[in-house]
This record gives structure tokens, C-alpha cells and sequence, in this order.
């Protein structure tokens, strides 16, 4: 029976491939041992705790491909011509935690379209390949991560503290305890924590009542932080109007036609998002060209702040209820920092065939 279900998921696999090349992609093979170095960069070590590493005594530290994107993306960079449109079919490997009965090789079949002429309508087509391949009894999930990023960087607050919320996008519960923190009065902050209040001769005699160093921070980084924390306790908080709305984005959940007019509104508290918003819009009026039904069409603030780092933009899911079987997104920084100099907006998706057939026996 596992030769039957491997070969059925081979022939959806391949059924996929046809239909994205039918819609105008050229199939790309991908090398499945990547640059250690460039993932690591990307996503920092954390990558390590699902990526399955090698070392090669000629070509340094390995990594088994986790997923396509990097792959094509650099591909692209380095040879591809303008628009370009891509499709591939091949296996991806991630570690799973102990006990967990997640696949560790599965395959992976995408689309990829890069083109600098119009990003809602690229995004609107994506969309829609995915939307029409796929079951319609799936359940929809749409986002747009772009629209807390342009929120984020329009705060009236300083450029360490925007910096540090951009950091930490994708970890919600530390974003959500950074804007609290940020939002607090300088007296609360400086009540609630003592080191605020050190001088440079308390803070050499804490470092030094705390005994053995355990942890890879010199005591020159730490005071420095220390100092740092002291600096940004002096500026004003974020306000109470412009907390409110980061916090409102990130519980908005209600149809994309319905959040558009919700999203209009924050435009008046946060200008800086106004672009964001006005791309959200011409998405939508794509969508709508292509027969998607933005009025049922579901819009979460906070959807995709947990997937990989590289989306910006528009991100989307489709699912069973309990597996998630295509996601995608749009991914243009990614594309300035594999591209050596140069950059492409770009917006792909990935289908895996083993998820579309699970119930096969």
C-alpha cells in the first residue's frame, strides 16, 4: 500500500506541474543540498531546529532544501528574464520535533511569478491558480503583512524601538509584551524596572555579585543594553490612539471587503499606512476581476506572522481543517537580499499533492 499511495501521490504531483505549466510557468529543477550560509543568514540559527544539516569537506556546511523559494529565487536573480512565471515538483525535507507524526520528506509542487509591472494583479493571479486547482470545501485563510509593517515603521516613536517591533514581527507574544512595554508611561517603566535606575558603578557591582558568566554577552554588551534600556525609558510612550490601532490590526478578523473599510479608518490615526492600504484595495479590485469573491473572501490582521520571515505582503492559505495543503505569499525583500544588488516584487505558492490526497489508503 505505500508503493500505491507514494506512486498516487506522484500522479497529483504531476497533474499539478501540467497545470501551472498550462498557465504559463516554466518547470525548474532545484539543487536539494543549499548554502548553509544563506539560510542561516536569512533566518538566523533558529533554521537549524528544522533543516537537516551536512558538512561537505569542499563545499563547507550544507542544508537539505526546507522548501523551493531560496532555490528559485536565486535562480532567477542570476539568469532569469523579466516577468518570469515558474513551476517545480520535487521533494523538500524538515525535522519534525520528537513524537510528532509530521512527514519529514514531502513533496512540493509551486508557482512563482516574478514581474515589477503590477503587484496587486500578480498577487490576484497566484491567487486565483491556487483557488482554482484546488477543493473547493477547503477552508480560506488571507493576511497581508504588509499592512502591520507599514503601521510599525508610521509610529510616532523612536527608530530603536521600531526596529526592535519589525524584529520581532514574527514572535506575536514577544511583538504584543514590546508594544505594552513601549506604551507605558516613563514612570511606570522606570517603578517596575529596577535597572533603570542603575548608575554605571551599580551596574559593575550587580554584574558582579551575579557571580559565573554562563551566557555568550560580554559585561561590556551588557552594559551597554542596560544603558541602551535606560536611553529609550526617557523617550515618550506610544500612544494610547496609535497602540490601539497595532492592536486592532492584529485581532482584525472578518472578511477582506469589510476589513478594507476597517483598515481606511486606522489611515487617519497612522497615515504612514496609507500605501499599504491602497495596495490592499487594488488587490481586491484584481481578485474581483479574476471572479474571486471578496465579500466572503476571510481577511485575518495577524495571518502569517508565524510562517517563514521572508513574506511582506499578501500571504494566503488553504486547508483542511487540520492540515494546511497550499500556502503562499509575496516576498519582495527576499529578492533584494539573494538578488546581489538588484530586486524583482515577486509572489509565489506551494502545493503539497500528499495533503490533497490523505485519505487515500
Amino acid at each position: 500500500m505505500q508503493n500505491e499511495r507514494r506512486a498516487a501521490i506522484r500522479s497529483e504531483a504531476k497533474r499539478l506541474e501540467k497545470y501551472f505549466i498550462a498557465s504559463g510557468a516554466m518547470l525548474l529543477e532545484a539543487d536539494s543540498l543549499l548554502s548553509a550560509e544563506t539560510l542561516l543568514d536569512l533566518y538566523g540559527e533558529d533554521i537549524r531546529a528544522r533543516a537537516y544539516v551536512t558538512n561537505d569537506p569542499v563545499i563547507g556546511e550544507r542544508m537539505m532544501r526546507p522548501d523551493f523559494t531560496v532555490p528559485i529565487v536565486e535562480r532567477h536573480m542570476s539568469e532569469g528574464a523579466e516577468p518570469a512565471r515558474y513551476t517545480y515538483n520535487g521533494p523538500v525535507w524538515r525535522m519534525q520535533d520528537a513524537g510528532s507524526k509530521r512527514e519529514t520528506e514531502f513533496i512540493q509542487v509551486g508557482f512563482e511569478l516574478f514581474d515589477r509591472s503590477n503587484s496587486a494583479d500578480s498577487d490576484a493571479e497566484v491567487f486565483s491558480l491556487f483557488n482554482h486547482i484546488l477543493s473547493k470545501n477547503l477552508q480560506i485563510s488571507t493576511g497581508d503583512i504588509g499592512l502591520l509593517q507599514s503601521a510599525v515603521t508610521g509610529l510616532n516613536t523612536t527608530s530603536l524601538r521600531k526596529a526592535a517591533l519589525m524584529r520581532h514581527l514574527w514572535r506575536p507574544l514577544r511583538f504584543q509584551n514590546l508594544i505594552e512595554q513601549f506604551s507605558k508611561t516613563r514612570i511606570e517603566n522606570n517603578e517596575k524596572i529596577p535597572l533603570l535606575k542603575y548608575l554605571n558603578k551599580d551596574i559593575e557591582k550587580n554584574i558582579e555579585k551575579a557571580g559565573k558568566f554562563i551566557g555568550l554577552r560580554t559585561e561590556a554588551e551588557i552594559t551597554s543594553r542596560i544603558l541602551s534600556l535606560q536611553k529609550d525609558a526617557k523617550n515618550s510612550p506610544i500612544s494610547v490612539e496609535e497602540g490601539d490601532v497595532i492592536n486592532k490590526i492584529l485581532n482584525l478578523k472578518t472578511t477582506a471587503s469589510e476589513a478594507l473599510l476597517v483598515l481606511k479608518d486606522f489611515v487617519k490615526t497612522i497615515p504612514n499606512m496609507q500605501k499599504a492600504v491602497s495596495i490592499f484595495e487594488a488587490r481586491l479590485g484584481a481578485l474581483e476581476d479574476r471572479k474571486v469573491n471578496v465579500e466572503k473572501l476571510p481577511f485575518e490582521g495577524s495571518y502569517g506572522l508565524t510562517s517563514m520571515e521572508y513574506y511582506d505582503g499578501f500571504v494566503f492559505s488553504f486547508s483542511d481543517g487540520d492540515t494546511i495543503i497550499a500556502s503562499g505569499g509575496r516576498y519582495d525583500a527576499l529578492t533584494a537580499v539573494l538578488g546581489s544588488g538588484k530586486e524583482i516584487p515577486a509572489v509565489g505558492g506551494v502545493i503539497r499533492p500528499d495533503a490533497l490526497i490523505k485519505g487515500f489508503n
